[in-house]
């Protein structure tokens, strides 16, 4: 009978110590709905924290380098004349459609107002810039060496085409007017996109031109930009067409260049037009204050080249991580993965392969070994591994 007294007792100061608020009772909202009296279950205070944090993943890759060969065997695919590219990048599609946003540069123009056309002066098929939508790309490098291959009618048209096809593009633009930044917001990440090329194989728009093809010499240009695209934007991805083709070492402008974006405040940078891959690194801006992901050349995404050195590409994986109580922004996960441009004796059935995919049969059955008979798979491992710190390949 006691204890009995003694439990009711006891209830009835709990109670009374809720009503005064000396003891604190958790409710929260179950994720099956309804109050629930109680400590909240460890699993959702886990994810309460995760919830504080919005992540955006990226990859980016290298030159999109139409050679005849290339668009040849695309329109011999077909039976009107048109061209068809989903062979060349079947194997590498699901690396592209996986992550929110896909990087290409587009070494080659794709003006509908010229005929196709290859090396030296390049002009890709229409055909080609949709099968890149529908692989998975997002956003458009076409400031390139190559970009007055056409002159200025031919760039104009390339801009209209990219335009036409509601996708983000840098690096050219119609007029002053037209150089808006553009922005776009993956899971509450706001992120900007800006471009240049060192240079354009000694091509110039005419004195009277509008357009604006963004180059590496215009520093005040692109400082201003970057300054701006800081207030617009959590995150500034730079697409940097620059170097010296065919070698794996970044060249001292190169490395300047890239000193110079950190320190105007740009926090990746996808370096392009060597052919060949380089390294990839974080540089500190010169006060300290800032940190930039930089891959100097992610090499060729596919091309008929002859040098095997020019079969190996890159895959820059890449997560931006916002805080999203106090603001702060990281590039986590980063990740280099090999790329392949593979081809048959005769430079037959060209397509692109992530390394991870590729094998040793493979190897020894490529192409390239008509010009370099020592290219294996072994090459391609161990060459990525010499160029690339190995923080980036785990």
């Amino acid at each position: 009978m006691r204890k009995k007294l003694g439990i009711i007792l006891a209830i009835i100061i709990v109670f009374d110590l809720i009503a005064l608020g000396i003891v604190k009772v958790d409710r929260y909202v179950s994720s099956k709905g309804g109050e629930v009296v109680g400590e909240e279950p460890s699993d959702s205070t886990t994810l309460s924290a995760q919830e504080m944090l919005s992540k955006a993943t990226f990859t980016a890759v290298g030159d999109n380098l139409i050679h005849d060969t290339v668009y040849e065997q695309a329109q011999a695919r077909t039976n009107d004349g048109s061209y068809d590219f989903s062979y060349d990048y079947a194997e590498i599609k699901k690396y592209i459609e996986e992550p929110d946003v896909a990087i290409l540069n587009q070494e080659t123009i794709i003006s509908t107002e010229h005929q196709v056309s290859s090396y030296p002066m390049f002009n890709s098929p229409p055909e080609l810039g949709q099968e890149m939508i529908d692989t998975g790309f997002d956003v458009f490098n076409i400031a390139t060496n190559h970009s007055l291959d056409k002159g200025e009618s031919g760039l104009i048209s390339t801009i209209n085409y990219w335009k036409e096809k509601g996708v983000i593009t840098t690096g050219a633009y119609l007029n002053d007017a037209d150089f808006k930044i553009p922005v776009n917001e993956v899971n509450g990440i706001k992120i900007a996109y800006l471009g240049f090329t060192e240079q354009t194989n000694g091509l110039k728009l005419p004195a009277d031109s509008e357009v604006v093809l963004v180059l590496a010499k215009d520093e005040a240009l692109l400082e201003s930009k970057i300054h701006q695209a800081k207030q617009m934007a959590d995150v500034i991805i730079v697409n940097a067409h620059w170097g010296e083709e065919y070698t794996h070492e970044p060249t001292a402008s190169e490395k300047q260049m890239a000193q110079k974006l950190c320190d105007w405040g740009a926090d990746v940078v996808i370096g392009n037009h060597p052919h060949v891959i380089q390294p990839v690194e974080y540089i500190t801006s010169t006060d300290g204050s800032h940190t930039m992901l930089c891959a100097y050349s992610l090499g060729n995404f596919i091309s008929a080249q002859r040098k095997q050195a020019t079969m190996l590409g890159g895959m820059l994986n890449f997560t931006v991580v916002k805080n999203n109580s106090t603001g702060a922004v990281n590039i986590e996960n980063v990740r280099f993965r090999g790329t392949v441009t593979h081809y048959t004796y005769g430079m037959g059935n060209i397509r692109v392969y992530c390394l991870d995919d590729y094998t040793p049969e493979l190897a020894a059955n490529h192409g390239i070994r008509n010009y370099a008979p020592n290219f294996s798979y072994d090459y391609l491992t161990e060459t990525v591994s010499q160029v690339v710190d190995g923080q980036f390949l785990k």
